[in-house]
């Protein structure tokens, strides 16, 4: 049984390695296609060559496999997925969250129920372990932006310095863009390519912090679009703002230390009772079965599931202070 299970996730994980290099290598053609139509464009400089390349809009791809990419494009979750995935700093796409949210359903729900043959047992797990994807974008996700966060104060620094000197605000934008480390130089970086292009002042800041809406950016938006429209000595406006930001982030961090207690509890009653469970089953595998062979276990299962999920919601709820 143990080999069958083996062959089943090889062949299963060589069809999902085959299909992905398969649209790897469509998007690597037709990007390889487009750069020879324009390097064919700028040679020649032909007026039929260059009726070619029409559309060097970007395109957001949310999948490699163009079927796939098609089913996406259609759903309303998945541009949100791919918010998601961008503002976590991961080369993913919502296509490959996709099928690692369907595969981490699959496997688990499929061997639970080969050992346990109890469907609502097999679904329920499969359910759980199905998040497990969402949950590490989501867990990437915040510790850029904390990252970000603590950057910010220097990056804000670094504009001041700039402005005192002399220079612009689209070239201490700049400089941040060039000059501080990952991952706010990128954010930045982007602010001001949009500018170079041709956007608005405003319109890229609305861009940054919708693609990083932290509290501390958006103070410093509307701070920088305020002096902008009335006037003013911008430089001390950042500068009281990074002053602002260090004081917020340094309370938010006494919390952390006085929370840290309650969130250690909200962990080990979380994952204590299925580990001890899966250690219980390990020495008395016919006692432990009992839970999923009768009725009256399958219920004190659900229930006990309903409850731990509702206990972690609460303590978390209780130890996530807004600062």
């Amino acid at each position: 049984m143990l080999i069958i299970l083996v062959l089943v996730f090889i062949g299963v994980f060589a069809v999902f390695t085959l299909l992905m290099l398969a649209g790897g290598t469509d998007a690597a053609t037709q990007t390889e296609r487009t750069m020879a139509n324009l390097d064919a464009a700028l040679v020649s400089g032909r007026r039929d060559t260059l009726d070619e390349i029409v559309d060097i809009r970007k395109k957001e791809t949310l999948s490699a496999l163009p079927w796939l990419n098609r089913w996406l494009a259609d759903l309303e979750l998945a541009p949100r997925a791919n918010t998601l995935i961008e503002q976590s700093g991961l080369k993913w796409t919502a296509g490959t969250l996709a099928l690692m949210s369907l595969a981490s359903f699959a496997f688990p729900a499929y061997l639970v129920y080969l050992r346990t043959r109890v469907f609502p047992l097999a679904l329920l797990i499969g359910l759980l372990t199905s998040i497990f994807p969402m949950v590490f974008v989501l867990h990437k996700r915040r510790q850029r932006f904390r990252q970000i966060e603590q950057e910010l104060p220097e990056a804000l620094d670094l504009m001041v310095s700039g402005l005192r000197a002399g220079h612009s605000l689209v070239t201490a934008i700049r400089l941040v863009a060039y000059e501080s480390p990952e991952p706010i130089a990128g954010e930045f970086r982007i602010c001001f390519d949009e500018q170079n292009y041709g956007l608005e002042l405003r319109a890229a800041l609305d861009n940054l912090v919708g693609r990083v809406p932290l509290q501390d950016l958006k103070i410093v938006s509307t701070a920088i679009l305020i002096q902008k429209e009335s006037g003013g000595n911008l430089a001390e406006v950042l500068d009281k703002a990074a002053y602002l930001i260090r004081e917020r982030f340094r309370l938010r961090q006494q919390v952390r230390v006085h929370t840290a207690q309650g969130r250690i509890t909200g962990w080990i009653l979380s994952f204590l009772p299925p580990i001890l469970g899966f250690a219980l089953y390990l020495i008395s595998p016919d006692t432990m079965s009992l839970l999923w062979t009768r009725d009256i276990g399958q219920k004190l299962l659900l229930a006990s599931a309903v409850m731990t999920l509702a206990g972690a919601f609460v303590i978390r709820k209780i130890v996530n202070m807004d600062v």
